[in-house]
């Protein structure tokens, strides 16, 4: 993870003259972040079922591709231990506290729901989805988030 490319997107995300006031974000885009690439292509195949363009990667490639495109959205698979993914979801918790609009959406596709580590507490993330994910449990939080931010 790199912090200079967070700390960057964060001053562009309140700097009025830099890039708006708020992140740019394209709530047609979602970001799907797994380090198991099965994960990715069968998250990235319900968010395609849901209509949206999914951009699969690594943890590692995560923060580039959030820079560079601005997804309104991202899915954070939480690993077989709920770990994986822990600074990537501190970083974006910290972007969604400076663009004024908890923005980007953040989804935890996580092996238990309600989980007690600090990273998944309320306004954290928008939405906890327990595994094994399905097209059924996945897309209807996917439309439901993206039409409730308008």
């Amino acid at each position: 993870m790199n912090r200079m490319q967070f700390e960057g997107l964060r001053s562009s995300a309140t700097d009025p003259a830099r890039s708006g006031s708020e992140y740019p974000a394209n709530m047609s885009l979602v970001l799907v972040v797994a380090s198991a690439p099965v994960n990715r292509i069968v998250v990235s195949s319900i968010v395609e079922r849901a209509g949206l363009k999914a951009l699969p990667c690594n943890p590692q490639e995560a923060p580039t591709v959030i820079i560079q495109r601005g997804p309104g959205m991202v899915i954070l698979d939480a690993g077989s231990d709920n770990s994986e993914c822990q600074a990537l979801l501190g970083e974006l918790s910290r972007l969604r506290g400076t663009s004024g609009r908890k923005l980007p959406l953040v989804i935890v596709l996580s092996t238990v729901t309600g989980a007690a580590t600090p990273d998944f507490r309320p306004g954290a993330v928008d939405a906890v989805v327990a595994k094994p994910i399905t097209p059924e449990g996945l897309q209807p939080v996917i439309s439901r988030l993206i039409e409730q931010a308008g």
